[in-house]
């Protein structure tokens, strides 16, 4: 299914453009939370248009008018309702989107027939270039706090497996209704997210290619291959692969949202892997993290446990501020996550955190804001143990951990080793373990993405158990010997 129309009637311009009329334009403009005052030097208006141009298969850059125009870029006139090439269109074909919609499910009567409230299954299709969106199955959202029982009701059951969706020039889908499943799915080139989860519980997302979201590099629109929003309950996202995102977010938790399940997922090059966000309570276990500015990052949160990740270049960072639902800029959403005082109770337990030559971060990060200073006074995290840090190349002066609330200025403090946190807090890191300036490989190759560890590393086995919960998620036996990182003890 296509949502773009081809066309073939241009004019040639004295001036080495070529002109077509074309009446199914969507001019759009940012949302109304857009901080023009913050991002209107990088982010120019006519990236939020929905309208796409392609000449043999290429998607061409928007431009905001004639001069800028070359053989890769495009100008619409809208109130002409004029589209402009800079490459000659004759024996090429060129489509633009003339559909903003592949498939509406829509929660009211249809035809005279009220809605069964049964999502739509759909196998072995493909959805591409199509403007704003390709799929969008209606329902409720609450606006502000609100009993999960009174959401996600309208339409259920929604299933999508061995589905391509590419070039929407928005989202791939927002789907809302408890129980979806999306599984065997290519998500592929779209602008601000991919996947839009709102305000639905028990759903999947299992064994997916999320790539290349936020195409046009829109900057304050908090962009994310996988957007969950809302106050969901029990999303598990399992097993994905994501790539391919240098100016987008992995898979973002973002809102209210309960009991987040984030296991044996691939994040590659992204800004933030896995974002929990405003949110109580989520397990994040068995995942490789390679090349993101922040792997793991949890912020505002509380109870988020992180058992046996490994993160590659690549940092964990816990964070908590002072916002709150007083003057917020989006009014309810601190609303529906922990209060500032609660956001507490994460645990970080049996991670593999490996840094190559040339990179310096520290790579664990626990802070809080300056402003939180003296009103919290005790650690984030309530459990910190068996991680392993290991640099490969000389780091200079970085530290490996950056930590608050301590006494010192902004009330953080570094530290150049898990033992110099012990020192501090006697309660953390007693059986973990830092290899400064390691001189050989680590891991079985980081150029052919083997991310397990070598056999014969210095890395001993963990001696603490698993907890259950958490050993069954991952598929791992009980009496298996366990090392720290996404990767059981191979025999």
């Amino acid at each position: 299914m296509n949502g773009t129309g081809v066309a073939d009637k241009w004019v040639a311009q004295s001036n080495g453009l070529w002109r077509t009329s074309w009446s199914r334009l969507f001019p759009a403009k940012a949302q109304d939370w857009w901080r023009r005052e913050r991002e209107g030097r990088k982010t120019p208006p006519w990236r939020f248009n929905h309208d796409m141009v392609f000449v043999d298969g290429e998607l061409l850059k928007a431009v905001g008018w004639e001069g800028e125009i070359d053989a890769h870029s495009y100008y619409i006139d809208y109130d002409a309702g004029q589209v402009y090439l800079g490459v000659d269109p004759t024996n090429k074909l060129v489509e633009i989107t003339a559909h903003d919609s592949a498939l509406v499910r829509t929660t009211g009567p249809c035809h005279g027939k009220p809605s069964d409230g049964q999502g739509p299954v759909i196998r072995g299709l493909t959805f591409t270039q199509y403007a704003y969106r390709a799929i969008e199955i209606e329902g409720k959202e609450p606006e502000g706090p609100a009993d999960p029982a009174t959401f996600g009701k309208d339409v259920v059951g929604t299933t999508l497996e061995n589905v391509t969706i590419s070039f929407c020039s928005r989202v791939a889908g927002y789907f809302r209704g408890d129980r979806l499943t999306i599984r065997h799915c290519l998500v592929s080139d779209t602008r601000t997210e991919g996947v839009y989860l709102i305000a639905s519980s028990d759903c999947l997302l299992e064994k997916n290619i999320f790539r290349r979201n936020n195409i046009q590099a829109i900057t304050g629109y908090f962009p994310a291959a996988v957007k969950i929003f809302n106050q969901t309950h029990r999303v598990t996202c399992r097993d994905n692969l994501v790539i391919d995102q240098p100016y987008s977010n992995g898979i973002w938790y973002d809102v209210g949202n309960v009991d987040g399940r984030f296991i044996d997922n691939w994040v590659e090059g992204a800004l933030d892997g896995f974002f929990f966000e405003i949110s109580k309570g989520a397990i994040c276990a068995g995942n490789v993290f390679v090349n993101c500015d922040r792997g793991i990052r949890v912020l505002n949160s509380s109870n988020v446990r992180v058992y046996h990740n490994t993160l590659v270049d690549t940092v964990a960072s816990f964070e908590r501020t002072e916002r709150s639902a007083v003057n917020d800029h989006f009014g309810w959403h601190p609303s529906t996550g922990p209060d500032v005082e609660h956001r507490e109770g994460h645990v970080f337990v049996g991670n593999l955190l490996v840094a190559d030559a040339g990179f310096s971060k520290p790579l664990l990060h626990c802070e809080q804001a300056p402003a939180l200073c003296g009103r919290l006074t005790q650690p984030q995290v309530s459990q910190l143990d068996d991680n392993v840090y290991v640099r490969r190349g000389d780091a200079g002066p970085a530290p490996l951990i950056v930590w608050s609330p301590a006494a010192g200025d902004h009330c953080t403090v570094t530290f150049a080793a898990p033992a110099e946190l012990q020192k501090l807090h006697p309660e953390f890191e007693a059986h973990s373990r830092y290899f400064g300036s390691h001189p050989g490989a680590v891991l079985q190759s980081s150029e052919l993405h083997r991310c397990e560890l070598l056999r014969d590393s210095s890395i001993s086995p963990l001696a603490d158990p698993l907890p259950a919960e958490v050993r069954e998620l991952l598929g791992w036996p009980e009496q298996e010997t366990r090392l720290p990182g996404a990767y059981p003890l191979q025999p």
